[in-house]
């Protein structure tokens, strides 16, 4: 298993960011200006971005495991990874999701705490109804974990 840095051609890996965030706008807000990486296991199994905030927060924008591949941890060693690598030049790793089931567990397993809410987010920002573990999302959730 190999984690990289993408440089070039991020838009390349557009097919996995759309599972992570499923409008290609609100992708496109932060895909080139962020940093992407890949988790390679034989291929491309997960990515993530990453983008700063400010001096001392970082922000997980995105993360996506290929569907026959979730729940092999994939997605927390990408987290970890993240850790690892910014700890010491940030304080905080952010990530701000949808009010689900499915993810803000995740996010508790890998250490994150709630850090506040973003009202009717994904209804002002997204161009359609966004549906996770068979609701529609509204609000915005943040959570943080320090580095």
């Amino acid at each position: 298993m190999e984690i990289r840095k993408v440089r070039e051609n991020k838009k390349q890996y557009l097919p996995l960011l759309l599972l992570g965030d499923e409008q290609e706008s609100m992708i496109d807000r932060y895909l080139e200006n962020g940093t992407l990486y890949i988790l390679e296991d034989g291929d491309v199994k997960a990515l993530c971005v990453v983008l700063e905030v400010n001096a001392g927060v970082l922000e997980l924008k995105n993360i996506a495991v290929e569907p026959a591949f979730q729940g092999r941890g994939y997605g927390r060693q990408l987290i970890e990874f993240l850790c690892q690598t910014y700890k010491g030049a940030y304080e905080t790793l952010l990530v701000g999701t949808g009010d689900s089931p499915l993810t803000i567990p995740f996010y508790e397993k890998c250490g994150f705490v709630y850090a506040r809410r973003v009202k009717d987010f994904f209804l002002e920002h997204y161009d359609h109804p966004i549906w996770e573990g068979g609701r529609q999302l509204r609000d915005m959730v943040y959570l943080r974990r320090t580095l």
